[in-house]
Formats: structure tokens, C-alpha cells, sequence
């Protein structure tokens, strides 16, 4: 699927790296998209000064300005398909890496096969950007191909057509799961005489042969085939990239992650990194429901977080943080970078995210963290950090608000009820502990808890937020 063409050991630069935007033509595809439902794609990548770099000191707090210290050396381990071993990353040309991943076959719509395939690449993509690899990303395009000119004769359209029709949904689909597009993306039509040149020289080496008018390659003439894979030719078939789900009619059968409808897409990028990319992934909705849960616990401590931050001047903020701020910002870094770095272990990488949002929901919340000695620098300097990590992991919404609200939008369509429907309930809850009738009061936190619905209770009064629904949270307490 995927060949890395030329490897190298770099350096360690700072904790948001400018990652090349390529969205030339962005506006043209979110505005060809705005009656989808889905989400827009990033307008930037970050800024060099993101990092917050700290070195404990003997002192109570430490620096926290957010330059960048010395550089660090990073070596990035990778599994090797071909070994089957996991190898450290060599370069052929220092600075530079070719990675080619195959495209898509455009001849219908995406699938939730597609999604993982695209979204593992690009967060590799973007890790090799960020170590500061030089890299040249090509993928394809299959425009000409025996199943297009089936589908456009189905149809009844010019197969060339049909098949620009559906790169273009493709593109969308990138766009909307904040896949950055590739340097450099061939299509098959704009090759054809190379091609054709490549398949008379496999002919004239005798590795092929034609079947009435159809070219086809000799395995037998390859002893090395079927090395990479593993598999022994008796063996191949269609490859398995989702675990079988037995509730399916045909193992075969794949969900189509259109199931965007009713998910936030970032909630999908999550979902489908939240397993390592060489391990089987099972789509289920209890699944998705959970990663919907994290983006928005994500999403909303960070969006927090800048809101305390707007109200203070930032040429007024100390050039230090707290030791302990400084230390868990430093463990997540490490653990983080160490994680990606070995062979993207992406699951790693999220989970290290725990202890600095949980930092951070401390300061904003609880009495002793609002009392806490230089809370605002502790703050600017968690928020920069986390959001430095979700732009590696390509998880950056627009802005943290309007993704707040597109997360609160699905789950109320999830749960079948509308914003003012919601409100309604809180004023009958309301109404029902006033009156001490708290059997009733219970059972419309329920009710609304069953669909996805949490009722959070303040000084200031009762609000929302999207939530698993019992069921599938029972789900997950009893399943193996």
C-alpha cells in the first residue's frame, strides 16, 4: 500500500512544527461541500512557537516562555513489512524521504476502509513534517480502470467523467477527515503511454503474457512474490484491514463511514487512531460513541481553557510556570514523542494526553487549582502543549467552539431532539426539585442520559453535553 523511499535519523525541532499547507483550492471544496454534513478543513498548521520547552529548576517555578531550547536527536523506529521487524528509520538522501501510497480505484464513493488507509498515512505524513523530514508524498489515482468503465456503462455515463466525479468526492472526504493532501498526485489517464511502455517491457522480459487482448503478469516468473505480504499464493484474497463483525451477513461487508451523517469526522479520525495501524480495528457504535465522548471532554477543557486566557493580557503573563506544571507538560512530551516514535503508536500518544487535560480541568475548576500560584502561565503553556500534540495527530478542528457546537449538533440528532426539546426538560427538572419531587427530577436525567444527553448541575444552573448513552456505557462495562 505504502513505500518509503528514502529514510533518515533527524533532528528533534520544536513541539509545533509548520507543517506545508497544500490546500490550494480549500475554499473551492468547502464551499462544494456545504450542504454535506461535515466539518471544514484547516486554514493553518500551527506556529513555531508553540512549544513550551522547560527545564526544572531549583526554584519553585521554571521557564516557561514557550522558545525553543537546544534541539534533541529523535530516532524513529518503524515496522518493516518486508522483515517483519521493527527497523530504526536510515536515510538514502539526509533530509529526505519519498513515500508513495496507492490511491483510490475512483469508481464509487469512500468507505470506512478508505478512511483508515488515508488517515494512518497522514499521520505518519505529518510526523515525518514535524521531525523535519523533507517529504515527497505521492498517491495516486486509478482513473482508468475495468471496474470504472463497468460502473460508467451501469450508469450510462463517459467513464473519464464518472471517474473525476468520484475523485472529487474523494478529496472532500480528505479534506473533511483533515487529511493533507499529498506533493504530487498522478492519475492513471494522464500516464497511459508510460504505462503502456512499462507493460511491453514486462511482455519483451517474458514476465507476462495476453489473453485476448488482456495483458496479465506471471507470478511464477517472481519467486519473491507473495514475500511481502506473508501469504502463500493459495492463500490471497481480499485484504482484511476490519476485523470481522458477526453480526454482519457477510464478513466481506464494510460499514460505509458516511455513519459522518450522525458523527462529528474528527470523532471518526479519532476512532480510527485509537488502535495501533497494524492491529485489526472493529467499527461499532459504542466505539465511535466513545471517541465523539473524548474529542468533546478535548475540545471543550481546551476551549476552557482559552476563554480564562482571553481575559488576561498576555504581554502581563511571567515568564515561568510551577514546577509540577512543568513536569507533567514535560512527561506528556516524552511519553508522546516516545509513543509516535515507535512505530506510531498512536493509542500511546492520546493516552498521554490524560494528565495534562486533567491538569487543566483542575485549574479551571476546582477551588484549589483556581488559587494556584501563576495559573494563567500554567494554562497558556498546557493549552500550547496538548494543541501541539493533536496537530501531529491531525486532530486540530477550525476552532474549538464551532467544533463544540458540531459535536453537540450530531448528538442531539443522534438522540433525536432539539436544542429548545433539551431546554424544555432541564426547565420540567427544574420545576421537579423546586418541588422536591426528586423521583421525577431523577427520571428525566435518565431519560436523557439514555440517548446521549448529561445534565451537569452548577451555581449558575443546568446545562448539557453529548454523552454515551447508558446503554452502550453498560455495553462497555461488560464486554471482555
Amino acid at each position: 500500500m505504502a513505500t518509503l523511499l528514502k529514510f533518515y535519523k533527524p533532528l528533534f525541532p520544536s513541539l509545533i512544527s509548520p507543517l506545508p499547507v497544500r490546500f490550494h483550492n480549500c475554499k473551492t471544496l468547502i464551499a462544494a461541500a456545504r450542504n454535506r454534513p461535515r466539518i471544514r478543513c484547516l486554514s493553518t498548521m500551527g506556529n513555531s512557537k508553540g512549544k513550551v520547552n522547560i527545564k526544572e529548576s531549583n526554584g519553585d517555578a521554571v521557564d516557561g516562555d514557550g522558545t525553543e531550547t537546544q534541539l534533541q536527536k529523535q530516532q524513529l523506529w518503524l515496522h518493516n513489512t518486508m522483515s517483519k521487524q521493527r527497523e530504526l528509520f536510515i536515510p538514502k538522501v539526509p533530509g529526505k524521504v519519498g513515500m508513495y501510497v496507492c490511491g483510490v480505484t475512483a469508481y464509487d464513493l469512500s468507505h470506512i476502509g478508505h478512511a483508515r488507509v488515508y488517515v494512518s498515512f497522514d499521520v505518519l505524513y505529518r510526523y515525518l513534517n514535524y521531525l523535519g523530514y523533507e517529504v515527497n508524498y505521492v498517491r495516486n489515482f486509478t482513473d482508468v480502470d475495468d471496474k470504472i468503465i463497468a460502473r460508467a456503462n451501469e450508469l450510462r455515463e463517459d467513464p473519464i467523467k464518472l471517474s473525476k466525479r468520484f475523485c472529487e468526492e474523494f478529496h472532500l472526504d480528505m479534506a473533511y477527515l483533515h487529511c493533507l493532501p499529498p506533493s504530487v498526485e498522478p492519475r492513471v489517464s494522464d500516464h497511459m503511454a508510460n504505462i503502456i511502455d512499462m507493460i511491453q517491457q514486462i511482455l519483451d522480459n517474458g514476465c507476462a503474457y495476453t489473453i485476448n487482448g488482456d495483458v496479465y503478469f506471471s507470478v511464477d516468473k517472481f519467486p519473491e512474490y507473495g514475500k511481502l505480504s506473508g501469504r502463500r499464493l493459495e492463500d490471497n484474497r481480499a485484504g482484511e484491514r476490519v476485523a470481522v463483525d458477526t453480526r454482519k451477513k457477510n464478513p466481506a461487508d464494510f460499514a460505509l463511514w458516511k455513519v459522518i451523517d450522525l458523527y462529528h469526522p474528527l470523532a471518526l479520525r479519532l476512532f480510527l487512531i485509537g488502535t495501533h495501524y497494524r492491529s485489526p480495528i472493529n467499527y461499532t457504535v459504542a466505539q465511535i460513541e466513545s471517541a465523539s465522548d473524548r474529542l468533546f471532554y478535548i475540545y471543550q477543557a481546551l476551549y476552557d481553557s482559552q476563554i480564562v486566557l482571553s481575559q488576561r493580557d498576555e504581554a502581563s503573563r511571567k515568564d515561568s510556570i510551577p514546577a509540577g506544571t512543568a513536569s507533567c507538560i514535560n512527561k506528556f512530551q516524552d511519553e508522546f514523542l516516545v509513543s509516535m516514535s515507535d512505530d506510531l503508536h498512536t493509542p500511546v500518544a492520546l493516552a498521554a494526553m490524560s494528565d495534562p487535560l486533567k491538569l487543566i480541568n483542575d485549574l479551571l475548576h476546582t477551588r484549589k487549582g483556581k488559587k494556584q500560584g501563576l495559573r494563567i502561565e500554567s494554562l497558556a503553556a498546557l493549552e500550547k502543549t496538548i494543541r501541539s500534540g493533536l496537530e501531529i495527530l491531525g486532530l486540530v478542528p477550525t476552532s474549538y467552539e464551532e467544533a463544540l457546537h458540531e459535536l453537540r449538533e450530531k448528538s442531539l440528532k443522534r438522540a433525536k431532539l432539539t436544542e429548545d426539546q433539551v431546554r424544555q426538560k432541564i426547565t420540567e427538572r427544574d420545576t421537579a426539585r423546586q418541588n422536591k419531587e426528586y423521583e421525577r427530577s431523577d427520571a428525566i436525567r435518565k431519560e436523557l442520559a439514555a440517548v446521549g444527553i448529561a445534565l451537569m448541575d452548577s451555581p449558575e444552573g443546568t446545562t448539557w453535553r453529548p454523552a454515551i448513552p447508558l446503554a452502550l456505557q453498560e455495553e462497555q462495562v461488560v464486554a471482555p
